[in-house]
């Protein structure tokens, strides 16, 4: 079905910009930054290259001094950096809307586990450093913290199931030698951008959900709630198909306003027993749209007014 331009986005979105020319948004955020200008927002620049090299008020030198409360949309940054960019808006006159700590709090798996344990794949975490492997026998103790089987491997924030064999499935936690290798390889690989430290999470079997009309819908979803209500549902960045089948909520509901943060979102696969899990849970800010989902839709997400929940569907986005 037609959808209907943004109303009142009275939003003030702080977007990464072009490394080529800092002059306009990141091409990767360029038309959500458009959508967000023709609904009467307003978009500014923060350089992501300099915020991760650690001079933070160089990357907000092109926001105007008392801009106000900003969101940031654009690639992930640690959450120290976040910490950062905020310091350096405050002393523009202008503040972040999600706090460093409700940043931390959406974007570390070890921060929102607590609330979330119910709903979530069992999890266990060390502190790690980049490129230093926890000694084996700390993985093999933390390993026995978990139920027997098999178990997924990532850090604070994210996974490598790209390289799915060589660094993040781990078929038995019992073997030793095999959960130190694949931890070491996922070490490895994330380089420097390992963040907080390693954690294994109990694997789970997720089934391909079907629409309510028997069509084929994406593996993940994701929800993405403002002030704890559900505003859009999505098929994930990564999945092939668009069509997405209406997960339970009810569950997750409390959970998200038991954690407090403004802009969350909660990634959610069916389990082969029929109960919807919550597979991930990120800052709204600095997590990815699908391409092709309504903009005007995400816009209004971040404007002031209310919005109903919406999926998208072959028709378009519509709510439920």
């Amino acid at each position: 079905m037609p959808t209907t331009p943004a109303e009142d986005a009275t939003a003030t979105v702080l977007y990464c910009h072009d490394p080529l020319n800092e002059r306009r948004a990141d091409a990767h955020f360029a038309a959500e930054a458009r959508r967000l200008r023709a609904a009467g927002g307003t978009a500014l620049l923060v350089d992501h290259d300099a915020l991760l090299a650690g001079d933070a008020d160089r990357s907000v030198a092109r926001v105007p001094a008392g801009a106000g409360s900003l969101w940031y949309r654009g690639w992930m940054v640690p959450a120290d950096r976040y910490g950062a960019l905020d310091a350096a808006l405050r002393r523009r006159g202008c503040r972040l809307v999600v706090t460093p700590e409700e940043y931390r709090r959406a974007h570390e798996l070890p921060c929102w586990y607590g609330t979330f344990a119910g709903l979530t794949p069992a999890s266990a975490w060390l502190p790690a450093d980049p490129g230093r492997t926890p000694d084996p026998d700390r993985l093999t103790a933390l390993a026995a913290g978990l139920p027997p089987g098999a178990a997924v491997v990532k850090d604070y924030v994210k996974s490598r199931k790209h390289e799915w064999d060589e660094a993040c499935y781990v078929p038995d936690l019992r073997d030793a030698a095999a959960l130190h290798r694949v931890v070491g390889r996922f070490v490895e690989l994330q380089e420097e951008f390992l963040a907080g430290g390693v954690v294994l999470r109990a694997f789970e079997n997720f089934v391909a959900p079907l629409t309510p009309t028997g069509a084929a819908a994406a593996a993940e979803v994701r929800v993405w709630w403002r002030d704890g209500v559900p505003r859009l549902v999505t098929a994930h960045p990564d999945s092939p198909l668009d069509e997405v089948a209406e997960p339970d909520l009810e569950p997750v509901r409390a959970a998200v306003e038991a954690l407090g943060c403004p802009f969350v979102t909660t990634d959610m696969a069916l389990r082969e027993d029929g109960v919807w899990r919550v597979v991930e849970v990120g800052d709204g800010q600095v997590s990815d749209l699908r391409s092709g989902v309504d903009l005007d839709a995400f816009v209004r997400i971040l404007a002031a007014g209310r919005a109903p929940l919406r999926v998208p569907s072959a028709s378009g986005t519509t709510p439920l």
